[in-house]
């Protein structure tokens, strides 16, 4: 009986995997194989990595019971509302959509073809991060700019995450022992990536990251939002050209920038020891979490939790304690004790909180798992 999904993350050096049990969850294997293709590895490409990854699984993987592989894809663009089989013209697709992801759209490809040509009559399922967020209203993705750059080079705002957004928005409405469709969330995904969204129904309805990962909030070296205008003025006083000015933005800003250091526990470590740069990082982090946050209820109308996910929005009691208390427009109480030992899932405010805040570790493994099946079962 097929009954698992092999799960693949493809990057341009790395192939994360693992097998599951859609029903139930049952992961059965998983692994990391990084440095494919780098001089001295003996993993020379996707394939050799492929090859590895079957090896390290074993008896495991029995391809006869292999219902689907399901990938993780970057970037749908406006193309792909949900997971789609992937044949020739997907895969055509997702190649062309490579300009507005250049550095995972291609990965990604590498790790379906390599996976197609060692499994050739299995299904292979594309389930996008964009395809979350194909909800959004046309007020909300629309950027107020020339309608050629809207139409013939499809500058809109996409979001991001949204593999993640599906299976927390989902969770936390099973938390709070309500339907998707009854629920109004406001969900952070807070880990290196860093992107807020407000979910109405199940349904988002605004994203922070933009047409790029870079829109939103501050990241570990991401900057998030800044002026449009400040590559125009460093190229005019410092002579910084255009590519330089995207790598600063997205490699040497965000936390990195702020406090020379990118790992937000040592960032919090440095800030209760005194270190002011620290300090700030974490002043201005939270600062623009509270200004998301703030727009989304109002976007919302209504706000039934705050949701917590990524290594950040899991691990530290610390950003989520300064948030709570900037949240009392909200109704926001802690729970400081819950919050400061909580390692799962879990509600960390007070019973009395007229909006809760929820901690739900992400699946994304899962969801593409689950999204997979589906997909394969409704084509039968």
């Amino acid at each position: 009986m097929k009954r698992d999904v092999l799960v693949i993350n493809s990057g341009s050096s790395s192939l994360k995997y693992q097998l599951i049990s859609p029903t139930g969850g049952v992961v059965h294997a998983r692994g990391l194989i990084e440095r494919i293709g780098e001089p001295g590895s003996d993993v020379t490409d996707h394939a050799a990595a492929l090859h590895l990854a079957l090896e390290q699984m074993g008896d495991v993987l029995d391809p006869g019971a292999l219902l689907a592989v399901g990938h993780r894809v970057v970037h749908g663009g406006s193309r792909f509302s949900g997971a789609v089989v992937i044949d020739d013209d997907v895969r055509e697709t997702i190649a062309e959509l490579a300009p507005l992801a250049p550095l995972h759209n291609p990965a990604n490809l590498l790790g379906i073809d390599a996976t197609t040509e060692l499994f050739p009559d299995v299904p292979q399922v594309a389930v996008f991060d964009t395809a979350f967020h194909h909800t959004l209203p046309r007020a909300a993705y629309t950027y107020a700019v020339p309608k050629e750059w809207r139409e013939v080079h499809e500058v809109r705002r996409y979001g991001f995450h949204g593999t993640s957004l599906a299976y927390v928005s989902r969770t936390a409405a099973e938390l709070l022992g309500k339907e998707p469709a009854e629920t109004d969330l406001v969900v952070l995904h807070l880990g290196n990536g860093s992107s807020a969204c407000a979910v109405r129904g199940g349904r988002s309805v605004e994203t922070s990251m933009g047409m790029s990962p870079l829109e939103g909030l501050v990241m570990g070296t991401r900057s998030g939002d800044v002026d449009p205008s400040l590559g125009a003025y460093l190229d005019r006083v410092a002579g910084l050209g255009v590519q330089e000015f995207e790598r600063t933005l997205n490699k040497e800003s965000g936390l990195l920038g702020l406090a020379g250091v990118s790992d937000l526990r040592v960032v919090e470590e440095r800030a209760a020891a005194g270190d002011d740069d620290a300090e700030l990082a974490l002043e201005v982090m939270v600062h623009r979490l509270v200004k998301y946050i703030g727009a989304y209820a109002a976007v919302l109308g209504r706000v039934d939790a705050v949701v917590f996910t990524g290594g950040i929005g899991q691990n530290s009691s610390t950003v989520r304690a300064r948030l709570a208390d900037r949240l009392g427009l909200l109704g926001v109480q802690l729970d400081p004790q819950t919050n400061a030992e909580l390692k799962g899932v879990g509600v960390v405010t007070a019973s009395e909180s007229r909006t809760a805040m929820l901690v739900v570790p992400t699946n994304e493994e899962l969801e593409i798992a689950l999204e997979a099946a589906q997909v394969v079962g409704e084509r039968g």
